[in-house]
């Protein structure tokens, strides 16, 4: 997989994602978490939600659907989903975005 981010990123503690074929470096916060993430296989996400959710494209394409509303993000977009709105989505193989979650706990350290 290509190396999407510097060493820096790569020396911060991997996120425990439950989905195949993602790495994901944690940043921790008391207050909110940032992820960086990048994929090397499909993805699916079931409809869900929880804390807002800022996220900014990376590489490839992610496929959100928001409150009903399809959206397709790729590199240079931008995507809010805002706190307890119901979204799911497809993410392509080659992604990679920097996402924030304002929870402190939506992910654990592997």
């Amino acid at each position: 997989m290509n190396k999407v981010f510097p060493e820096p990123i790569r020396n911060l503690p991997e996120a425990d994602i439950p989905l195949d074929g993602i790495t994901a470096y944690l940043s921790q916060s008391d207050t909110h978490q940032i992820l960086f993430m990048q994929f090397e296989k499909d993805a699916d996400l079931p409809e869900h939600s929880h804390a807002a959710q800022i996220g900014i494209v990376l590489e490839g394409k992610i496929e959100l659907v928001i409150d009903g509303e399809k959206q397709c993000f790729t590199k240079g977009d931008r995507y809010y989903i805002p706190e307890g709105v119901k979204h799911s989505g497809k993410i392509y193989a080659g992604y990679a975005d920097i996402t924030f979650f304002n929870e402190p706990n939506r992910y654990s350290k592997k």
